[in-house]
């Protein structure tokens, strides 16, 4: 009887939880990543105005931006399902001038976390500029407007690996 208590217990336990899994009739789809073009990620498009952005809730409020960039510099986070930054015109109304992607778009398929092999697979002129290499420690590899759009890829040495993709550029503030 000892054994047999712990044993039913934990088969009923068991039971449970199947029983509530297989009632859980939820969609599970997943978010379909935001595509990434020349002019735009997903509905961020370059020269809208930030209260168009966040009218539409695309993304957060206004923030100082890069202390290097001047005073005026301002950005604003992106809103889920992506991950980044959007830099904004220094005069009102504040346009976009620059979206930095994370996580959440691919462009052509590549996404964060892929390899440069995989840029080049999708990008067949896209060129690898390492001169970055010692300064920042990352690799950018740049896609021209007559192969695809302005599209820049940050691609740290040590992991080898996208990390982030910029549309038309990658900004630095060190």
């Amino acid at each position: 009887m000892r054994r047999t208590l712990p044993v039913t217990a934990a088969l009923a336990i068991a039971g449970a939880v199947a029983i509530s899994a297989a009632a859980d009739t939820r969609p599970t789809a997943r978010i379909a990543a935001k595509a990434i073009t020349n002019e735009r990620v997903g509905q961020v498009r370059l020269g809208m105005t930030h209260q168009q952005l966040r009218d539409r809730g695309l993304v957060g409020r206004l923030r100082r931006g890069c202390e290097l960039e001047g005073p005026d510099e301002r950005i604003a986070r992106l809103r889920s399902p992506l991950r980044g930054i959007v830099e904004y015109t220094d005069d009102a109304p504040r346009r976009v001038t620059n979206i930095l992607v994370t996580r959440g778009a691919r462009a052509r398929g590549v996404r964060v976390g892929d390899r440069i092999r995989d840029i080049r697979a999708a990008f067949p002129g896209a060129k690898v500029n390492r001169q970055t290499e010692d300064v920042f420690g990352i690799w950018l590899v740049r896609v021209p407007r007559n192969a695809g759009g302005l599209i820049r890829f940050s691609v740290p040495v040590d992991t080898k690996r996208i990390d982030a993709i910029g549309v038309p550029a990658i900004p630095f503030c060190e």
